[in-house]
């Protein structure tokens, strides 16, 4: 059961005894709350990335890269095309499939 889950039991016991029973039960007052995991952000250095990218080639060097470089999400680097690429402009956005297909009605 979450810490979140278990605080809100918590609360509603609280208000059951006091606001509706009207019961003062002074032992719930020192119950300890539930506390929720603190999670770090999983970060890698520069240097973790490079070391990172240069273990890997090919199709999974250049996907890793656009992960990394562009932000891209996953499944968009993988469905990535030309089509998708502005050199022009140096841009590459998979949306531009859709963008155009939309401003040509």
């Amino acid at each position: 059961m979450s810490s979140a889950t278990q605080n809100q039991a918590l609360q509603a016991l609280l208000f059951l005894y006091r606001h509706v029973l009207a019961i003062e039960l002074p032992w719930l007052d020192n119950v300890t709350r539930a506390s929720s995991a603190r999670r770090l952000p999983l970060v890698l250095s520069r240097d973790e990335v490079r070391a990172l990218l240069s273990q890997l080639q090919g199709t999974s060097w250049l996907v890793a890269n656009l992960l990394y470089g562009s932000g891209l999400r996953l499944m968009e680097a993988l469905r990535l095309r030309v089509k998708d690429l502005a050199l022009g402009s140096r841009v590459c956005d998979p949306r531009l499939r859709s963008r155009k297909r939309h401003d040509s009605r």
